[in-house]
């Protein structure tokens, strides 16, 4: 591969809150596959997932204090100018066209939403514009759906540099070192019953939570 090829991911989620977590995370995945930029990519309003208690807006604005100066981190906007449901095909779609035909392009998700991957909308066609990471999640594992199996199982590669010889089309299991194990969930709760939340997110992300007066009142939804 032509050491000019760039390579770049999309973490997308609702981030809310960003926290260690999801940060950490990004870091080592950025490091594990090499990544020239990583966009992390706020959803506005996520197809299989419950409304977040705290706008778009607010959220990514968390984001981007989060990643402060973080080399290689980049709070990307983009969905948030969409009307209606998010879908990650048109995020891939954006950014195959910017970045071109030979750049490395990957998605990365987390274990349990690729379990759900059947359900996305054109899941079918997610590999030909990008490769797909799995991030493994602490203390959740579970068998592939045969759907599942049927949609990528025939993709999967073993390692980064395997999945790194082509523009797109791999999958790609990925254990990180840190694994942390913090809920976004946990964190809304504490935050409603006016307990700390301190190391479980960056220090300005606290304070700025604090001073916005948000989640005040716990919502239940997914991360």
């Amino acid at each position: 591969m032509n050491s000019q090829v760039i390579k770049v991911g999309m973490l997308g989620g609702t981030f809310d809150p960003i926290h260690h977590g999801h940060l950490r995370s990004a870091l080592e995945v950025r490091e594990a596959l090499g990544l020239d930029r990583l966009h992390m990519i706020p959803a506005p309003q996520p197809p299989l997932r419950g409304v977040p208690q705290v706008s778009a807006e607010q959220r990514l604005a968390l984001l981007k204090t989060g990643i402060g100066a973080t080399p290689g981190l980049y709070a990307d906007c983009r969905e948030l100018r969409r009307a209606g449901p998010s879908y990650s095909i048109d995020t891939l779609a954006e950014l195959r066209a910017e970045y071109g035909e030979q750049a490395r392009l990957v998605m990365i998700i987390g274990f349990d939403a690729f379990l759900r991957l059947p359900q996305w909308h054109r899941a079918g066609d997610l590999l030909s514009l990008a490769h797909l990471v799995v991030m493994a999640r602490p203390g959740y594992q579970a068998p592939w759906p045969e759907e599942l199996n049927e949609l990528v199982g025939s993709f999967e590669v073993e390692g980064a540099n395997s999945l790194m010889q082509r523009p797109s089309g791999g999958v790609l299991m990925l254990t990180l070192p840190s694994m942390m194990a913090i809920s976004a969930t946990y964190i809304r709760e504490r935050l409603s019953e006016g307990k700390s939340v301190r190391y479980l997110l960056p220090e300005a992300v606290e304070e700025a939570i604090h001073e916005k007066g948000f989640y005040q009142h716990f919502s239940q939804h997914d991360e």
